[in-house]
């Protein structure tokens, strides 16, 4: 019992020190179960080193399994596909196809060129998918954080998809884990930067793009979430239900914004305090 918590403990630090761009998540990714899945890793999708991404199939894979595509955060100047073994390990788990793309980051680009990357991304999945036993006609956008904002524009403004060759009405549905949606006044030095501050313009809000054609949503964060706050969910969501589309909320009492990614992992799923983050994803998915 005592080494099993120290694992946790150990895991969830490790997952701090992922998200914050410190170093991989070895001891995390180190303890998910290999059976659940197959990977195939590396897969180009674009031209750049960066324009590659993994797929992971699950172990006992139903024809024509549902698609969620994952974009990792980290500020959009941190991050790299290898670490995030766990959540494609999580939703393999479930029966799902996961996909998960690296893109370019700052200071090589600013908004709005990840978001190309991103679309690209999404144009391999609905193009190649069913080779890995996939269902290009149920596709879900998932992200955390930085990774939740690439997947809501992608999912609710038509013209970036659009513009990779891709009709975004054939997304089925939006999952966003404490993602920012709404951020303008921008803050933080990189965040700045990125989105061109002080020239920041409204169109670079999930927000603005919400109409009657966005897809469903399932939008959760942390009530202890003080890096992306809350209401980035809630006004979203707001916003989604005034054009009469489909938005689910969940506030996790007790948990923060590294809590709601690490969640998904095996060790650490269904643990007292982490919540039910891939049930919750997983009943949405089923649903749409």
């Amino acid at each position: 019992m005592f080494r099993r918590r120290r694992i946790l403990h150990a895991a969830l630090a490790g997952s701090a020190a992922l998200l914050q761009g410190c170093s991989p998540v070895a001891l995390l990714n180190g303890v998910v179960p290999a059976s659940n899945y197959h990977a195939k890793t590396g897969i180009s999708y674009g031209t750049h080193d960066r324009h590659k991404l993994d797929v992971y199939r699950p172990a006992s894979a139903p024809a024509s399994a549902p698609v969620v595509v994952f974009f990792y955060g980290g500020n959009w100047d941190s991050g790299e596909r290898a670490n995030y073994l766990f959540a494609g390990e999580a939703l393999a788990a479930k029966g799902y196809v996961a996909v998960i793309p690296d893109y370019r980051l700052y200071p090589e680009v600013r908004y709005p060129d990840f978001l190309t990357d991103c679309a690209a991304a999404v144009r391999w999945v609905y193009e190649h998918i069913a080779e890995f036993g996939g269902d290009p006609r149920r596709v879900f956008l998932m992200g955390h954080s930085a990774g939740a904002y690439n997947a809501a524009m992608l999912a609710l403004n038509p013209a970036l998809m659009q513009a990779a060759g891709v009709d975004s009405r054939r997304v089925r549905g939006l999952i966003g884990l404490a993602g920012p949606y709404d951020f303008i006044p921008l803050t933080g030095p990189i965040t700045k930067a990125v989105f061109g501050f002080p020239d920041t313009p409204i169109t670079s809000q999930p927000i603005h793009y919400a109409s009657p054609a966005s897809p469903p949503a399932l939008l959760v964060t942390g009530d202890q979430d003080d890096l992306v706050m809350p209401g980035n969910s809630t006004r979203l969501a707001a916003q989604l239900h005034r054009y009469g589309a489909q938005a689910r909320v969940i506030v996790y009492s007790g948990m923060g914004h590294l809590k709601i990614v690490g969640a998904l992992a095996a060790p650490l799923r269904g643990i007292p305090g982490f919540g039910v983050v891939l049930d919750d994803v997983a009943t949405f998915v089923n649903a749409h």
